[in-house]
């Protein structure tokens, strides 16, 4: 059986280590895992005293439309329910982009590096990649720009970008749309967004009024702390884009479980306020010991920081590793000479800091 000729220069997406891998290698019995940007303070107390409501039925198929949960984003976005497409974590929704907009002889547009799945999903497509490099960590929207053509179906805006953590502040963005042909889909990757500090804010739903080739995407995986139950989410421009990717979406590709904890996490906001408080606080600290030791980092909003090395990222990846700290190597993420380290607890950090001082320590 042949698959497409494609498949043969890929290979699946490899998570990075695992924490009950990581005990049995190395004889741990405690790890933090800092490497997928995953909430650290858990999340809301109210989606835990739930979630034992929402376990009868579960024989029966889930709502395919996830009303209550468009309901509440809707109200609190302030868009039409009819905007909006849900899938199994917002890469989900990158899918049904590619699969929707993308085949051979098409191209989409994106920075390098940054996500990833935005070019595994497209090559699957048989569409042309075109990669522009990141300037100090941001991207290059003249340079994006330049690359537009007439068989230019997307273009991906990681913001904050992941693994760099930078913004697209407000002004950069509304003037790349304003010279983005309108027949080319943008599509602004929000996963972080949650972590923006509120003085840069890019409030980007609002563009979505004034932009009819713009589609924002956001997810519950990350400041919400719903990773395990795969519930993201995208905003269109218009009810004519988002019928297009309903139509290429699963019938019940969100259980009832995700919706409804969604449903939770969004109505506890408390919770995401303290979450972004802690974790701007211990990002600062953390910037101040790279400052304070000669560490380069990139700008990020996110809750994460990409720390700069001396060395190969995998010589302080493993090193942190047989100390009982996981964290994502450059060399996983097409950035050598680097490590995307998660913002964890005050605690953690800390004794983080200490075990990256010994490893400085021995270069």
């Amino acid at each position: 059986m042949q698959a497409k000729e494609v498949f043969q220069n890929m290979t699946p997406y490899k998570p990075g280590k695992q924490i009950e891998e990581v005990k049995k290698e190395f004889g741990l019995s405690q790890i933090v895992k800092l490497a997928s940007n995953e909430n650290p303070f858990g999340y809301s107390e109210q989606v835990k005293q739930a979630i034992p409501n929402m376990l009868d039925g579960l024989e029966i198929y889930p709502d395919g439309y996830a009303t209550a949960l468009r309901e509440k984003l809707a109200t609190l976005l302030e868009v039409d329910k009819d905007q909006l497409i849900f899938g199994a974590g917002s890469d989900e929704v990158i899918a049904f982009i590619c699969s929707t907009y993308l085949k051979q002889g098409t191209n989409t547009i994106m920075a390098t590096p940054t996500f990833p799945q935005y070019k595994h999903n497209a090559l699957i497509q048989g569409a042309d990649i075109v990669e522009v490099p990141l300037v100090d960590g941001y991207h290059d929207l003249d340079a994006m720009l330049k690359k537009v053509n007439k068989e230019t179906r997307v273009i991906w805006l990681c913001s904050p970008n992941n693994p760099t953590g930078s913004l697209i502040s407000k002004e950069r963005l509304v003037s790349f749309l304003d010279q983005c042909s309108s027949s080319t889909l943008v599509v602004l990757d929000e996963a972080y967004y949650e972590y923006i500090e509120q003085d840069k804010n890019p409030n980007s739903i609002s563009l979505l009024k004034e932009y009819e080739n713009l589609v924002v995407l956001r997810t519950f995986s990350k400041a919400y702390g719903l990773a395990n139950l795969r519930v993201g989410y995208g905003v269109a421009a218009s009810k004519e884009i988002a019928t297009l990717l309903n139509i290429t979406r699963g019938p019940f590709n969100t259980t009832s479980i995700s919706q409804l904890s969604a449903v939770k996490a969004l109505e506890d906001q408390a919770f995401i306020e303290k979450s972004h408080k802690e974790t701007v606080q211990n990002k600062h600290a953390f910037m101040k010991f790279c400052d304070e030791n000669g560490l380069q980092y990139y700008d990020s909003q996110a809750n994460f920081l990409f720390v700069k090395l001396p060395t190969s990222g995998d010589q302080l990846f493993e090193y942190l590793l047989r100390h009982g700290y996981i964290v994502r190597s450059g060399e996983a993420i097409e950035h050598p000479k680097g490590v995307r380290i998660t913002i964890g607890s005050k605690e953690h950090m800390e004794e983080l800091q200490q075990l990256i001082t010994s490893f400085l320590a021995t270069k």
